[in-house]
């Protein structure tokens, strides 16, 4: 192999044949447009998991006595750094939007009714899990309530529209907890997952409060609509509706636009992509066309 070769897979890889060239231009010409940063995110949620959860997850460098100053360090970390990956979201899909800045502040802003809500989801872990021995720690172990750490942020900046950033957000909680939330999905308080491994909510979906779920639950689409051109449609009402109060034992799997009333319980394994009315029970033995109980 000559001296030369990394040059010509480097050509190759800028200028790549094959199902890359759908599109005139499949990578920009240069750096120019900037992926936001997995680390430099995971250490700004990090941050305001500490502020969200006062006295829990301390910053380094400042003494952990000091409730105060560890979440104004705390709040100063992510109002120097987001405003960057906000920036960089943007920068990489070419879109254009507000200043970077005003966003953090607008989503800064929007912390205390995050902890409100974390708070609820923390209390419905504790009292929904026999195991459970208090309320700290269901904040400190439980892979739920860090998932909806991680959600409950990157939903807000998800309303602010910011692009790619909310994403990631998600899916590095996913890559910790294997609970895959879309940002975009909307969630009550007090919403409790149980053991959570192999939990799927979609973009769409829309989940009341008290809800409770456990490992391996689908809130999916049964199908995609198509352009002309074969293209999933973007933006279509395709995950499903769930409900105040309802349970969804492991396994449980829901696809559609479809709704689960109010009350009802969904038994492990069960597979529906019907809605059901309130306080409807349904298990395996009944999932297949059967009058439910």
């Amino acid at each position: 192999m000559s001296a030369g070769y990394v040059v010509d897979i480097a050509e190759a890889l800028c200028h790549p044949q094959g199902p890359l060239r759908r599109s005139a231009e499949p990578f920009p010409s240069s750096c120019t447009r900037r992926v936001p940063s997995c680390v430099g995110l995971r250490d700004i949620v990090e941050a305001l998991r500490s502020a969200l959860f006062p006295g829990y997850f301390c910053v380094p460098g400042v003494p952990e006595s000091d409730l105060h100053r560890q979440t104004v360090a705390a709040l100063e970390f992510a109002a120097l750094h987001l405003p960057d990956q906000i920036e960089r979201g943007f920068s990489l899909t070419g879109m254009s939007g507000p200043d970077p800045t005003e966003i953090t502040g607008d989503f800064l802003a929007r912390l205390p009714h995050v902890q409100a809500l974390l708070t609820t989801d923390a209390q419905a872990a504790f009292e929904g899990d026999p195991a459970a021995t208090s309320r700290e720690e269901t904040i400190a172990c439980y892979p739920g309530v860090l998932a909806m750490t991680y959600h409950r942020l990157a939903h807000e900046l998800h309303l602010l529209r910011v692009p790619v950033v909310p994403r990631m957000m998600t899916e590095l909680a996913h890559s910790q907890t294997g609970i895959d939330i879309h940002p975009g999905a909307r969630i009550g308080e007090s919403f409790f997952i149980d053991h959570g491994t192999g939990v799927v909510i979609g973009e769409t979906a829309v989940i009341g409060k008290r809800v409770r779920m456990y490992q391996g639950v689908t809130l999916g689409a049964l199908s995609f609509p198509a352009d002309e051109r074969g293209n999933p449609l973007k933006g279509q009402l395709r995950h499903p509706i769930v409900e105040d109060d309802v349970i969804l034992y492991a396994g449980a799997t829901i696809l559609g636009r479809v709704t689960i009333g109010r009350a009802s319980v969904i038994g492990g394994g069960v597979w529906l992509t019907t809605s059901v009315a309130a306080e409807t029970r349904i298990s395996m033995s009944k999932a297949n066309g059967s009058a439910p109980s």
